[in-house]
């Protein structure tokens, strides 16, 4: 399997995507500068990493979904590529539009990190495959903007459409409807603001988020 973590100035979650993606699909990824035009030929996963690109300046996001590198990610995307977007990098997949919504200050106003309970809405795609539908993992989270937002409309056509992957169980951050993590309407680009790179098993203690691999591993 060939894959790329695509880095911004800020990101500190791409050594992470890095490790997990070596250790559970065996081989290391393309890691690739957000200011090339082009990304890697014949990709199957792109992974927009967590952290805060640009300092998280202007809008969480923001000015990462406009750099060079984005168009490219897009014709991966149009073309059926795989996309991981994670914490930061889901903020930047709805900032594009490859994913509705967007991601708000949490409600609190506090910035909350921890291990964050999570329910398994569907494990009827390539993310979650290795997970039982109403599984319960547990992923780290470590946001300060992680509320998720949109319409009533756009809530309940997601919801409708099974592309919710993930609820939250005790919503730490306001999200809508508990919201974890939401599909695109193939089901190839997943965003969510937990950190399942960083629940592979060892020193961080919990595997929980290696099945999302595995999951990728499989489909691909």
């Amino acid at each position: 399997m060939k894959s790329a973590v695509i880095v911004f100035p800020g990101s500190n979650c791409d050594r992470d995507a890095q490790t997990a993606l070596t250790e559970v699909m065996g081989t290391p990824p393309e890691m690739v500068w957000h200011k090339d035009g082009e990304l890697p030929q014949d990709l199957d996963l792109v992974v927009v990493p967590g952290g805060f690109s640009y300092g998280d300046y202007l809008r969480c996001g923001a000015m990462a979904a406009n750099s060079p590198v984005i168009e490219g990610l897009r014709r991966h995307a149009d073309r059926g590529g795989y996309v991981l977007g994670v914490c930061n990098g889901f903020q930047v997949l709805t900032e594009t539009q490859l994913l509705p919504g967007a991601l708000l200050r949490n409600a609190g106003l506090d910035f909350v990190c921890r291990p964050q309970p999570l329910r398994i809405e569907t494990s009827n795609s390539a993310f979650t495959s290795a997970y039982g539908d109403r599984a319960e993992i547990t992923i780290p989270i470590a946001h300060h903007d992680g509320n998720y937002v949109a319409d009533e409309e756009t809530l309940d056509r997601i919801e409708g459409e099974g592309r919710v992957a993930f609820r939250y169980s005790g919503n730490p951050n306001g999200s809508a409807r508990d919201i974890a993590g939401v599909l695109s309407e193939n089901g190839r680009v997943l965003g969510l603001m937990p950190h399942p790179e960083r629940a592979i098993g060892g020193h961080e203690g919990g595997d929980d988020g290696r099945g999302m691999f595995e999951s990728l591993l499989s489909a691909i």
